[in-house]
C-alpha cells in the first residue's frame, strides 16, 4: 500500500475506496460506507490491512457529520457529497475504529513499525472521540 501520511485518505486505498463511493448511486454510498465498517467490525481472524483502512476512512467520513467532527477536505477523498448518514452508523465507526487498533491487526502493526506510529494513533483517537455523544455538559459519554 502506497502511504504518505498519517491522515484516513493519505494511502491508496481509502483513495480508491473514495472513487468507488464517487461511482456508486447516491443512493448506495451509505451502504458501502456500512459495508466497511461490519465487515471490520466482524473480522475475528487477523484483520487484513485494506479492510482496516476502508474502516477507517469510512470513519471518518461519519466523523465530519458528527457535531465538532473534521471535514474531509482532502483530494484524496471522495469529490461527491456523502448523504446525511443514520446515527446508528457512529456507533458501528467506532466498533470498527476499535477493531484496527486491537491484535491481530495488520493495519496497527505495520505502524508500529514507523517512527509516525504517534501521529497516526492520533489521527485514529480524535475520530473516535468526534463519533463518540457529547453530554449537554461538554463531557463526553462513553456509554
Amino acid at each position: 500500500m502506497g502511504t504518505w501520511d498519517v491522515g484516513p485518505f493519505d494511502n491508496d486505498t481509502a483513495a480508491d475506496f473514495s472513487g468507488d463511493l464517487d461511482e456508486a448511486p447516491e443512493g448506495e454510498r451509505e451502504g458501502l460506507l456500512r459495508n466497511a465498517l461490519v465487515r471490520t467490525i466482524d473480522t475475528r481472524d487477523y484483520l487484513d490491512q485494506d479492510i482496516a483502512v476502508e474502516a477507517v476512512a469510512a470513519a471518518a467520513l461519519v466523523a465530519a457529520q458528527c457535531p465538532g467532527g473534521e471535514p474531509v477536505t482532502t483530494a484524496y477523498g471522495p469529490d461527491l457529497p456523502i448523504p446525511q448518514l443514520t446515527a446508528d452508523l457512529r456507533e458501528l465507526a467506532v466498533q470498527a475504529l476499535d477493531r484496527v487498533v486491537t491484535e491481530p491487526s495488520e493495519l496497527m502493526e505495520l505502524w508500529g513499525e514507523t517512527d509516525t506510529v504517534g501521529p497516526w494513533r492520533g489521527t485514529i483517537v480524535r475520530l473516535r472521540t468526534s463519533l463518540l455523544p457529547s453530554s449537554p455538559g461538554g463531557q463526553l459519554q462513553l456509554s
